[in-house]
């Protein structure tokens, strides 16, 4: 057989990614004595390199009689694709130093990628300053690289530096430049930089879309998907898909994301483990756990992102055995868990009460599988103590982790007390609480109300002259209905809705019904001078109450009605909510920012630990007075 086809197969081999084929292709040419023929050895080591088989590769290089810079390059090449970063660095000192080579432009460019790999800036400097003195200082391609790289470290006006010395522009380099924009939250740059290229592709898209998802633009995303659809992109590679499936999981907005489930149907990138992987945690986010677990089940090869995004979904609504026995399947399948597997699991313990399988699978974390528990980890440890009345337990935990309680920590064991009636601890707790000078509103309202139930009016005072001092700010409160076609937005004491009326009907003959079943308004959360009645009001105005009456007054009887809300639900509405589920026999889905509640007759699936939550959403959440 011709040297050159044996070469043109094993260059087959490499795009394939068949190694057993090029193994036998090897052979051939061991055979045949031509395996030091000029061009087979570099062949072979790129061959091994794009197949994962670094030390077949090894075993090539090392037995070269000489080597020169395409074959070593070809060997630099081959770690830094079996992403050996530190390993590509250490043999490029032996190249200079055991061989006397210099680098040449292929050299330079696995030298930056390694440098990139391991974010190392300083050594990047370093390559940088040996590419501008070397007789490849135009290269544009190692150029590529380098823009790459300063965007990733966080130079984006150097990486722009370089980028705008680049003579011909690739494909390549325009996607890094935009990625590093937009993953540096620099919007407008990053979309007037696409808008600019002649000939945008379908990575320069994916990179800016993926961009603005990390930063949270999730509008802008979503927007920049269309535009790019009315050019006419192909979307051949399904990679492009799960970040735009992103927008619709952190928008919870359902209805866009089943329409972006019909579109991976239509380009039949179903198959995709990327995709499924997104469409499970997608629907869990969206609040239909039901419809997540149905496109767990139709993967084929799930890996542990798979198997993590079903538990933690199931842990977050509630179903705390159904996480826990996929647990177990997960293990029966090979499958090792992560640190977030974790966290699911340990948060879905604190759910069902299990104190000793939580126990167990937070030791297991490091015995079994040599994590480290994080402060999340010891948080949610926390929350599983305390939610079961373990409070000692809880308290230990605080003064002995191996991490500085946060506030949310401390705030998480003060509810407990609270929920338990444990109010001499309870006092201990907001002392130490009281003397980190809490910066969350919700926090400051505990506080007080654990205060005030010990007669301690000093200390209510106190917290209230450090909201005052502080100027302690809250975002506004807002809740989103989704249906279908149509989505609203209330804020917190909206009256210009132009069915202000209806609602306002709506939820008096709701409170009217309430009140004759037992409902007695909790005006605990209400912090303001005023009377009772006017505390009340305030209540009645919530923008989640606002959301569900007009979702009963728009949807279509019978079926679920779904609210996002930015804030944590007040206990207030959390409780006027399991009343309407029942007066109306309807279900009623709240994510929050700290989880998600099903009120359904008359019950939620939270198990009313609505508070105690914050252990997950304390950051972000707060509530609405």
């Amino acid at each position: 057989m011709p040297c050159s086809r044996l070469i043109h197969k094993l260059q087959l081999c490499a795009k394939r990614r068949t190694p057993s084929q090029g193994k036998i292709i090897h052979a051939q040419i061991i055979k045949t004595g031509l395996r030091q023929y000029d061009p087979f050895p570099n062949t072979l080591i790129d061959m091994y390199g794009k197949c994962g088989l670094i030390q077949n590769a090894l075993q090539v290089f090392d037995e070269m009689p000489q080597r020169d810079q395409v074959c070593w390059a070809s060997i630099l090449t081959a770690h830094t694709h079996a992403n050996l970063p530190k390993r590509t660095l250490s043999m490029f000192r032996d190249m200079v130093s055991v061989d006397g080579l210099q680098p040449d432009h292929f050299v330079f460019t696995s030298l930056v990628k390694a440098c990139t790999s391991l974010g190392s800036l300083r050594m990047g400097l370093q390559v940088h300053a040996r590419f501008l003195s070397s007789c490849y200082s135009n290269d544009d391609v190692v150029k590529s690289s380098l823009v790459d790289m300063y965007a990733k470290c966080g130079l984006v006006d150097t990486a722009r530096i370089v980028f705008d010395s680049i003579c011909c522009k690739s494909s390549v380099s325009w996607t890094a430049m935009i990625s590093g924009y937009a993953k540096s939250g620099r919007k407008t740059e990053a979309i007037d930089l696409l808008r600019s290229m002649k000939e945008r592709s379908l990575f320069a898209w994916t990179a800016l879309m993926s961009g603005l998802v990390q930063n949270g633009y999730w509008v802008d995303a979503f927007n920049m998907f269309n535009e790019m659809r009315r050019e006419g992109i192909d979307i051949d590679d399904p990679f492009s898909l799960p970040s735009i499936i992103g927008v619709s999981a952190n928008l919870a907005a359902l209805e866009l994301g089943k329409q972006m489930h019909c579109l991976v149907l239509a380009l039949g990138f179903e198959s995709s483990l990327y995709v499924g992987n997104a469409l499970v945690d997608m629907y869990a986010k969206c609040s239909d756990v039901n419809a997540a677990k149905r496109t767990f089940d139709s993967i084929c090869n799930k890996d542990v992102v798979s198997w993590t995004s079903i538990i933690v979904g199931m842990a977050q609504h509630g179903r705390a055995q159904e996480a826990l026995s996929l647990y177990d399947e997960m293990v029966k399948n090979g499958v090792k868990p992560n640190k977030v597997t974790f966290l699911g699991l340990i948060y879905a313990c604190g759910h069902a009460g299990l104190v000793d399988k939580g126990r167990h699978l937070f030791k297991s974390m490091s015995k079994d599988y040599g994590f480290s528990p994080s402060l999340q980890h010891y948080t949610c440890l926390l929350d599983l103590y305390s939610r079961s009345g373990h409070l000692d337990d809880a308290e230990k935990l605080l003064y002995t982790m191996p991490f500085e309680p946060d506030e949310a920590a401390w705030a998480a064991l003060l509810s407990a007390c609270k929920r338990h009636g444990k109010t001499q601890m309870g006092v201990r707790v907001a002392d130490h609480l009281l003397s980190l000078e809490p910066k969350d509103n919700s926090t400051c309202i505990m506080l007080s109300n654990v205060y005030a139930g010990a007669a301690m009016w000093e200390k209510v005072s106190k917290v209230r002259r450090l909201m005052t001092v502080k100027d302690i700010k809250k975002e506004p409160g807002y809740s989103c209905i989704d249906l279908g076609k149509e989505s609203q937005v209330f804020y917190a004491g909206e009256n210009t809705h132009p069915k202000e009326d209806e609602i306002y009907a709506l939820l008096k003959e709701l409170d009217a019904e309430m009140r004759k079943r037992g409902y007695v308004p909790d005006i605990s959360s209400v912090l303001h001078d005023m009377d009772q009645q006017e505390k009340e009001n305030q209540l009645f105005w919530h923008s989640e109450r606002l959301a569900v009456a007009y979702g009963l007054l728009k949807s279509v009887p019978g079926t679920v009605i779904r609210i996002v809300k930015n804030l944590r639900v007040c206990g207030d509405c959390h409780i006027v909510f399991k009343f309407i589920s029942s007066i109306v026999n309807r279900e009623i889905v709240v994510r929050d920012a700290s989880r998600f509640h099903h009120f359904k007759d008359g019950n939620c699936s939270c198990s009313d630990f609505w508070l105690q939550d914050m252990v997950f959403g304390y950051l972000i959440g707060g509530l609405e007075r």
